[in-house]
């Protein structure tokens, strides 16, 4: 799967134009995702140097993404569409915000295994999930549109 990953907000704090304080389990989820067989694109609204610090930044902590902000590393942006060709976009500005990088895990795990219910994404947590959590903002939106036929 290739996943898009926003920068700030997402593995790291909001401190734009700075680099803020590391998100929690952040850099420890990507790098797993990238040993699950994985295509990461850093997606951020940095550019030039700003772009370059965000991805100098994931690099001194063992992450490497495939390209920032373009498809893939030779894409010519002066050319090219600012939208990435990805399955799956990570950001904090999604609606109702980031989960928490344990969800996102196993979200995608979930997505990798066929699930299709919104609220099985969302309430994966392993391949053998005994306790159910409370349902949260995006399992009791996700069951308004299954119900709805969206």
């Amino acid at each position: 799967m290739i996943i898009a990953v926003d920068f700030d907000g997402t593995i790291v704090e909001h401190k734009y134009p700075k680099i803020g304080r590391p998100i929690p389990f952040a850099i420890e989820t990507l790098l797993k995702l990238q040993k699950d067989g994985h295509v990461l694109l850093m997606w951020s609204v940095r550019t030039d140097e700003l772009l370059q610090e965000a991805v100098d930044y994931c690099e001194s902590k063992g992450l490497k993404f495939f390209a920032a902000n373009k498809n893939y590393p030779e894409e010519d942006v002066s050319t090219a569409s600012r939208k990435l060709n990805a399955d799956l976009f990570i950001d904090d500005r999604n609606l109702g915000g980031l989960p928490d990088w344990g969800v996102i895990y196993h979200a995608i795990r979930a997505m990798e295994r066929g699930e299709t219910s919104f609220e099985r994404i969302m309430m994966s947590s392993g391949e053998n999930q005994r306790v159910r959590r409370k349902k949260n903002f995006f399992i009791r939106l996700g069951e308004m549109f299954e119900r709805d036929g969206y």
